[in-house]
């Protein structure tokens, strides 16, 4: 992606995205915040056990306003432990978050259309790929040959870098707001 892009989103991110985590302010979303940053960290380092048990921490915070970022991320790292049936769920839980979260479903449709390739379900993981990319066009589907791709140990990150510079912004946007009230 362009530099100039991910500065747009992260714009969008600062100036339009706040209003919808007043609800959510309080100490649970920097908890929750952290947790989803050190599942993050932790899945970049290869550490998918311990980036999914953090992942499941922060959705026991249940703040609303992080769910679908969480399921979306959450789905990947269960494609990276080959659980692939829980990232189907994990990825459809963050596509039903209604709003203008395009990133977040781009994502989640990427991680399905993982989860369905390894499970075999060609036909629905196209169609998976073909939804991320017309959300995000830097999202290009796999060749989708006749064997599951297996999880790798390479330490790499189920969420591009945007969505952690988006979701550490927006986690700051609502951290300032909760201390304004």
């Amino acid at each position: 992606m362009k530099p100039i892009l991910y500065f747009f989103i992260l714009i969008f991110g600062v100036l339009v995205i706040p209003p919808v985590f007043a609800e959510d302010a309080s100490p649970a979303i920097d908890s929750a915040g952290a947790l989803y940053s050190e599942s993050v960290d932790l899945a970049n380092a290869g550490k998918y056990p311990e980036a999914l048990d953090a992942a499941d921490k922060a959705l026991a915070l249940n703040v609303t306003s992080l769910y679908g970022l969480i399921q979306s991320n959450r789905a990947g790292i269960l494609v990276m432990l080959d659980r692939n049936e829980e990232a189907v769920v994990a990825a459809d839980a963050a596509l039903a978050v209604q709003g203008d979260l395009t990133t977040v479903h781009s994502i989640a449709w990427y991680n399905r259309g993982n989860a369905l390739k390894n499970l075999g379900r060609f036909t629905e993981a196209k169609d998976a790929y073909e939804h991320a990319f017309a959300l995000d066009n830097t999202l290009l589907p796999p060749a989708m040959g006749s064997t599951p791709v297996p999880p790798t140990n390479a330490a790499k990150s189920p969420l591009p870098a945007v969505c952690a510079l988006v979701a550490l912004g927006v986690i700051g946007c609502a951290r300032t707001i909760s201390r304004r009230k």
